[in-house]
């Protein structure tokens, strides 16, 4: 699964993010989901979470 519908990531799961820095690259961070961020429905590059340590990105994964 991709992480473009918001109903597919929930609080809790295991995803693979892009961090804002790693955008260029494409370097994904794997992490627990702590917080949803993005209000609407779908996005196209990903949902915006934060991961329980504190990061910040678009869900690329979901795992």
């Amino acid at each position: 699964m991709n992480g473009k519908n918001r109903a597919d990531v929930k609080i809790g799961a295991h995803v693979k993010i892009v961090l804002k820095a790693d955008q260029r690259t494409g370097k994904l961070t794997e992490g627990i989901v702590a917080k949803l961020l993005t209000n609407s429905p779908t996005h196209p590059h990903g949902i915006k979470v934060m991961l329980e340590d504190g990061q910040v990105g678009r869900v690329q994964e979901i795992l």
